[in-house]
């Protein structure tokens, strides 16, 4: 008799984990792509940027081993975009906090103890030296840093600057060859701001846009991530018109200030959609989620996502200060943890605008839902990490960074 009860306690047991397994994957499409067999990384070293919580910023290269075989610090700087350019020198998108005494008059007016110099160097991989370089003074480093830089085809570079709501192109010698502003396409009067809506621009130093990626696309156009619009916009060059859309103002359903969306070429894009703590792919049209990674419990605030040749998808998961790369079945395969805030990285091994990789159509969802009171915790835990930045922390084991995660409200948020 005891032994039937112990066997049905057994079945039972059986039964809800079952249950407690098909709930966390309901969310999942089934089948997974007969070409995409990975079981584990992808092959190749990794690019990571570091913001960090204070201005310790850095440039990463690591090995398989997990090993930094390159490193980039430039002193009282966030980092933020990279990537290795053809010669194979590095991109990278630095902001540099400056005292008064190297500030120009005009940048002290709004924030009189300090300025900004936002720079867009390129690095000579052996020397580390300066070999080419774009820069400009801004007023205050929050808000205003230069989230990505992108070298284009023809040798220009293209640009996102934030702290003035604009995208540019820049020549080889520093001439700005295309702008595109802000207050012409989103601002109240605007067709775009007539049919989808958005916030009012505030005018002076105020966080509007929050403007964070801007890359070429294969028919030419250029994609914008417009962050505090929810929104991912492609602009014609030509025409400076906006001619798609994915994500609507306010609807955080779809995104919620979202960063480093990356076009595949079966007409999606995949993105960190960091408000949502997820990476999603969205039909570019539809804005139909076709796969999605995330929950809080998995991720949380995502600041970058690239899916790999063989289906993998490389993530940063920037308040749980680590990278990781997920298979085809939402497993992850490899990390690189104790990095405080890191901002994007990128398999060395894939070419940067190579997006010819495995659909989402292919690949299994994995979204778990989210403790709200865990994450109100968290949501002030990450504020004061913003207020009292740590200094040298040492790296953490997984089950300690876990639980003291960060996360901060909008305004500090990168």
């Amino acid at each position: 008799m005891k032994r039937r009860r112990r066997m049905r306690y057994l079945a039972w047991v059986v039964f809800l984990l079952v249950l407690i397994l098909g709930a966390q994957g309901l969310t999942a499409k089934q089948g997974v792509s007969a070409t995409s067999t990975a079981e584990g990384p992808y092959e190749g070293h990794t690019l990571v940027s570091v913001q960090s919580y204070g201005l310790d910023g850095k440039l990463l290269e690591l090995n398989e081993n997990n090993e930094v075989v390159w490193k980039f610090d430039p002193p009282n700087s966030r980092v933020f975009d990279a990537e290795q350019l053809d010669n194979g020198n590095f991109l990278v998108a630095v902001t540099t906090k400056l005292p008064p005494a190297k500030c120009p008059d005009e940048q002290l007016e709004v924030a009189s103890e300090q300025c900004i110099e936002a720079r867009v160097v390129e690095l000579d991989y052996e020397t580390k030296e300066v070999v080419w370089e774009y820069s400009w003074y801004d007023e205050k480093i929050t808000h205003h840093e230069v989230h990505d830089v992108d070298r284009l085809e023809n040798g220009n570079t293209a640009i996102v600057d934030m702290g003035n709501d604009r995208a540019f192109v820049v020549n080889e010698s520093g001439g700005i060859t295309w702008e595109w502003q802000a207050e012409n396409h989103l601002s109240e009067g605007t067709r775009f701001h007539e049919k989808y809506g958005g916030p009012a621009d505030p005018g002076g130093e105020a966080d509007w846009t929050h403007m964070n990626d801007i890359d070429k696309l294969a028919n030419g156009n250029f994609q914008l991530s417009v962050r505090n619009f929810d929104v991912v916009v492609e602009v014609n060059p030509e025409t400076k018109a906006i001619v798609n859309v994915v994500g609507e103002p306010g609807n955080t359903e779809i995104l919620d200030h979202q960063h480093n969306p990356y076009e595949l070429r079966n007409g999606t894009v995949l993105v960190a959609d960091s408000g949502n703590d997820r990476v999603v792919e969205l039909n570019a049209t539809t804005d139909e989620v076709v796969w999605q990674y995330g929950g809080r419990s998995l991720l949380h605030w995502p600041r970058d996502a690239d899916r790999l040749p063989n289906g993998n998808t490389l993530i940063v998961d920037t308040f749980n200060d680590r990278v990781v790369e997920v298979n085809e079945r939402g497993e992850v395969v490899w990390s690189y943890e104790g990095v405080q805030m890191p901002y994007t990285a990128d398999r060395l091994s894939v070419p940067e605008e190579d997006h010819e990789t495995v659909p989402g159509t292919e690949l299994r969802s994995r979204h778990v839902g989210t403790d709200s009171v865990r994450s109100t915790l968290k949501q002030a835990e990450a504020y004061a990490a913003f207020v009292f930045p740590p200094v040298d922390e040492p790296p953490r084991t997984p089950d300690a960074r876990r639980d003291s995660s960060r996360d901060a409200p909008t305004p500090p948020r990168g």
